[in-house]
């Protein structure tokens, strides 16, 4: 396909640019963001005939709105799957259900190496099912004291729940598919696309981090153990009591997990996949949720206290996604979004164009690609969130995929790894600030812990990729 650069080309590029530089010095990007997509509206317009300066600032202002509106309706599914697996967890909280829950889990760790199993991998289901934020506060809140009193170290603990939750499960996230979802819409896929390609990627780069930080801890524990046991001595002061459960917060420890293996049962039956599997997700939490709220309040209260869950359930939703979504409204220009947002026609996204112009020009292969997609999902992730590059991530895959005839769900796993690994929460120290406060230890210590086994099981999984593409 010959490619034909013009002006729209060239300032989406220096805008692409301009938003990794600003990734790697560690800055927000929703200004650049915003300026360039202003950028690419006034240029637009002025490709059009007989268009007048004042047609080309009217382009401008309207494309930001454009891609905002675009990008919201194609992450709003994500948004309030997010925000009704957050609504169901506080409602369990309130009722004591979560308490319940991990009692059996507690009665198992009985010694270091069984806790950090149990404590991570605790995490990582908690995380697939609500979020790694409501699953640190969970899991953290209720396991770590347990785990520690068992002869796990703070940072042992910590170290379990970072590489278990905030990196594997996080960047597989098979269940409400909310990185996959953002990586997929940019890449023109489905989300289930890159679960199923991804998957030996997905799994290689968990087993290979659980490995290496389990084996290094082991060593530590060797070296340090007077240090180590004097702090599983030390009487750890429970941050709050925990209130009496309600009486139907049995019930509920009964139907919850009934409810969801159902609902997964009939997604694999049935196959159900992508957004009709978040969909049975999302609507088995919002029954849980009234079900709850139902039992514990009981009807006339209820109808008021469900508005308070489902408010603080999007609250949260919104504040982690408003930034992404101006975000990937920048980044689907250059790909799936470049005709509606932009004025014009347009065979395809800009940096797809990009894509097809450099292969014809640079011999590219699968080793090369797949190694770029790593490194930039890994410098889009230096922001701490794991999100906002995952629309550049995506766009990327779409259009080396194409140009070089790679697999994109493949190239798009790989990258989305990097991103969600480093950007999620393991490696960035104002990342990990939420487990490292639960778990009493200091963030730097924790990054520094983290940065071998998951820069290694990052070079893994790329190699993996390699038989994949």
């Amino acid at each position: 396909m010959e490619i034909q650069l013009t002006i729209l080309h060239y300032v989406y590029l220096i805008g692409v640019l301009v938003v990794l530089g600003a990734m790697i010095a560690r800055k927000d990007t929703v200004m650049p963001c915003i300026v360039f997509t202003f950028a690419l509206g006034f240029a637009a317009a002025s490709q059009i005939p007989d268009s007048s300066f004042v047609n080309w600032l009217i382009g401008g202002l309207q494309v930001n709105y454009n891609a905002l509106i675009f990008a919201g309706s194609e992450f709003f599914g994500i948004i309030a799957t997010i925000a009704m697996m957050v609504a169901m967890s506080k409602q369990m909280a309130d009722m004591g259900t979560d308490k319940m829950m991990m009692d059996p889990l507690a009665n198992a760790m009985k010694t270091p190496d069984v806790a950090f199993f149990v404590l991570g991998i605790a995490m990582a289901v908690v995380t697939i099912l609500i979020w790694p934020s409501p699953a640190v506060a969970l899991i953290g809140g209720l396991l770590t004291p347990i785990a520690i009193r068992a002869g796990l170290p703070a940072i042992g603990a910590a170290i379990a729940m970072n590489i278990f939750g905030h990196g594997f499960a996080f960047a597989f996230d098979p269940v409400i598919q909310g990185a996959p979802g953002v990586t997929a819409g940019p890449a023109g896929i489905d989300s289930w696309d890159i679960i199923s390609n991804g998957a030996p990627i997905f799994t290689v780069i968990g087993i290979v981090a659980v490995a290496l930080s389990y084996i290094r801890l082991r060593k530590d524990l060797k070296v340090n153990s007077a240090r180590y046991e004097a702090e599983r001595k030390v009487v750890l002061a429970e941050n709050a009591q925990h209130k009496q459960a309600h009486g139907g917060a049995k019930f509920m420890l009964i139907l919850t997990p009934i409810l969801f293996v159902v609902a997964i049962f009939l997604m694999l039956k049935y196959q159900i996949r992508g957004g009709d599997a978040t969909a049975m997700i999302t609507g088995t939490a919002m029954v849980l949720m009234t079900i709850g709220v139902l039992l514990q309040y009981g009807l006339a209260d209820a109808l008021e206290k469900i508005v308070d869950y489902v408010r603080d359930g999007f609250g949260f939703g919104m504040k982690i996604f408003a930034p992404v979504v101006i975000i990937g409204g920048f980044f689907f220009i250059g790909g799936s979004g470049v005709s509606s947002i932009l004025q014009g026609e347009y065979q395809q996204g800009l940096l797809m164009d990009w894509g097809w112009w450099l292969a014809a020009r640079v011999p590219l292969s699968k080793y090369p690609v797949a190694i770029l997609m790593v490194i930039i999902g890994g410098i889009t992730g230096l922001d701490g969130s794991g999100f906002s590059g995952l629309p550049l991530v995506g766009s990327m895959a779409l259009s080396f995929g194409q140009a070089v005839n790679l697999n994109v769900p493949v190239l798009a796993a790989i990258g989305q790894s990097g991103a969600q690994w480093i950007g999620g929460g393991t490696i960035i120290p104002w990342a990990v600030i939420p487990v490292a406060a639960m778990c009493g230890v200091d963030p730097g210590e924790l990054a520094r812990r983290n940065t071998i086994p998951v820069l290694v099981a990052l070079l893994c999984g790329t190699v993996v990729s390699f038989f994949l593409l």
